[in-house]
Parts: structure tokens; sequence; C-alpha cells
């Protein structure tokens, strides 16, 4: 890879993938790897899906790609699938590229028509690559809910907080991103995500899903921010909605349509509105409904986390946590993870490494029984790592104890 720039922070293990099917992958020389992180959580449907390939095999030998002035009946068709999905009936959709664009797009908006400039935002969310929203310095009101987590109150969270009183009036929106908080997988409370909506809306301020990471059932549920109990008037939507096709979808609902008819809002660039995304959006929608992997994340979900937690030893795993199909191990540190990282890559095993923490999210489509060899192996590695400590007590014991 001479010739390519690698500028995402992480080391390449694998240059060559020459194939790959549902949860595999496999390089030129045939090696096998269990895909954890599902391309960077973007593969919901495992690799290679015979039904989305298909879809994808018609449509470009239709229309692909249109133009401002023209299109193609599948956008309206994909559309509608995804108001259903968020219960945004009446609502409108744009297709894009990515995630990070769904996010400008829909902040744009929210921008255009309360005449704010101004974005509410969690501490720990990531809202995407843009300089837009990476830039924090000015335009922003960032949320800091570390100390929600051990307040006593965060359950029934108090309206009447001081932290929640420093939240400014003149909010134009809060762009919620429902627990994957830059990778890491933090929840907050919900009775504080619902504090923090009434504010914004008594502002008469929007709100914006960021189900980039967390929607595509990835949570058990179509949408992560349907574990709060609030209803948005923004989302965005990408990654598993293509199956590792780059589109994204910006969903806006129909109070939001009314204004931009009123104050006309006008964003355009090459690959808006595609017919092939779209056509790669429907099929996806219709997948997951025919084999019921929205309920299925929810199931599979309780058994893997209940089995990740039982590697819990306070001594090189010191926590999981988890929400249907989207995981966190925390590690002892930073130098262990990516030592037990290169082991899980060499035994044929791909998670998300952060360091001190793997991130796993494996396709919808996962089996039980898939999942139960990656645990036995992380076991296995967890267990051979401990031996030489676990030898050493007992040869301190056996030299302590009494003469016979």
């Amino acid at each position: 890879m001479n010739n390519v720039l690698n500028c995402t922070g992480h080391d390449l293990k694998i240059p060559n993938i020459v194939d790959s099917e549902g949860v595999y992958l496999f390089d030129e020389n045939g090696t096998q790897y269990m895909d954890l992180e599902s391309g960077v959580w973007c593969t919901a449907l495992g690799h290679k899906n015979s039904r989305v390939n298909e879809v994808i095999r018609s449509q470009i030998n239709s229309i692909m790609h249109t133009g401002f002035c023209y299109s193609n009946e599948i956008l309206d068709e994909a559309a509608k699938s995804i108001l259903s999905i968020t219960n945004l009936q009446g609502g409108k959709c744009v297709f894009l590229c990515s995630g990070s664009e769904a996010i400008e797009i829909l902040r744009q908006v929210s921008r255009h028509v309360t005449g704010r400039d101004k974005t509410l935002a969690l501490h720990d969310a990531y809202l995407g690559s843009y300089s837009s929203v990476i830039n924090r310095n000015e335009g922003w009101h960032i949320f800091d809910w570390q100390k929600c987590k051990t307040c006593p109150k965060s359950i029934k969270c108090d309206p009447d907080c001081d932290e929640l009183q420093d939240i400014p009036e003149d909010i134009a929106e809060f762009i919620f991103e429902p627990g994957s908080a830059s990778g890491f997988v933090r929840f907050p409370p919900i009775g504080l995500i619902q504090n923090m909506v009434n504010i914004v809306r008594k502002g008469n301020g929007k709100i914006i899903a960021n189900e980039v990471t967390t929607g595509t059932a990835r949570t058990g549920k179509w949408f992560g921010y349907q574990h709060y109990g609030i209803e948005p008037d923004m989302i965005s939507i990408g990654k598993g909605i293509g199956n590792g096709y780059p589109v994204s979808v910006a969903v806006l609902n129909s109070a939001l349509v009314k204004d931009l008819e009123e104050r006309p809002y006008k964003y355009s660039q090459s690959h808006q509105n595609d017919p092939l995304g779209a056509a790669i959006v429907r099929e996806v929608i219709h997948v997951i409904d025919d084999h019921n992997l929205v309920a299925e994340a929810a199931k599979k979900g309780k058994v893997f986390l209940s089995q990740l937690n039982m590697l819990v030893d306070n001594e090189i795993i010191l926590g999981v946590r988890g929400r249907g199909l989207m995981f966190a191990v925390d590690l002892v540190s930073e130098e262990v993870g990516d030592e037990i990282f290169d082991e899980l890559v060499e035994k044929g095993f791909i998670v998300c490494n952060r360091g001190s923490l793997f991130r796993i999210d494996p396709p919808l489509t996962i089996s039980a029984a898939e999942f139960g060899k990656f645990i036995d192996t992380l076991n296995a590695i967890l267990t051979k790592r401990k031996m030489p400590h676990i030898k050493q007590m007992q040869s301190d014991a056996a030299k302590a104890a009494p003469p016979i």
C-alpha cells in the first residue's frame, strides 16, 4: 500500500483482503477472519449479502446515478421505507454519501429554520469528520454528563439541576448521539436526555438524532433514540443502512418540511439522491424486516453481553457494557489491549481496537455459535496471559505451607 495514504489512526494489519462472506473475511492466502467490527460498523447484514448484491446488480443495469434535474422512482420508494421505520410519515429524506454529510445538512437546516447558530451536544459525542463539528470552540454548548453517572438523582433527573439550567435559551439544535459516545459505548441517563430535549424544545430549538452508528437495528431497536422515549425533528442515518455501500440518509419531520416550503433551502452535491444508494437502503430495510433482525439483535445482544460479562476478572478485563449488538470491553491498559488485539488478529478475529477498550459490533446476522467461537478464543488468550501469575501464586503458596 505504498500509494495509499493511511490517515485513519489505525495500523494496517491485513493488507490484502480478497473475499468475504457473512461475518468472514479472507486474505490472499486464504486465511479466514471473523469480522466483529462489521467493517467499521457498516456491514449490518454481513459481507456480500446476496439480496443486497442482487439489488445492486439490477440497479446498475438500469440507472445508478442521476443529476439535479431528473430522478428515478426508487428514491420515493426508499424514502417511504425510511419514514415508516422512523415514524416520521409526512416528512422527507435526502440521500447522501456519508453520515458526516447527513449530520452537516441537518445542522444547516436547523440553523436556516431557527435563525440561530448554537449547537448543544454531549461532551463525548462524535458527530462526524467535518471540521464544522470537530472544532467546537465557537457556536457550541458542550454538556459534560460524567458527573450524572454518579448523581443520586440520575434515574429521575432533576430538571432544576444547576447543570441543566446553564443550557442557553438560544440553542439551534441538540444533536444527540444515543450511546456510541465517540466509540466508547456509554449510555447517558434517560431522564437527563428527556430534560435536555424539553429545555431545547421550550426554546424552539430542534432535536437531531445522530443514528449513524446506533441506527439500523444495532441497539435492538430500529434506532438508538427509541430507548429514550423522545421524538426527534431530524435523524441522520448512515453506516449499516448501506451494508458497506457509501450511502446515508438525512430525515426531516413534516413540520420542518412545511417550514422549508415557506423558507426554501438549497443544498446540492454530485451524488445527492442517487438511485443506486436508495435501492440499497430499501433492500437493507426489507431484509431486516423479513428476518426480524431488530428483535434478534435485542435477543442475541442479551446473551452475548452475559458471555462477555463472564470474562470480567478485574485484572485484564475491567468491565463490559452493551446494548443490542453494540458492546464495549474495558481493558486494564492500552499496552495490554494492543497485545491482545494482535493475538486476536493472529487467531482470525477482528475487533475495533481503541487501546484500553475493544469495540465489538458484529453483523446482525451473526449466529450464537460464531460469537461463541470468539468468546472461547478470547477466554483462551486471557487464561494464557494469567498463567504465569497463577503459577507464581501456587509456587509462593507451596513455599509458605508448613512441612508435612
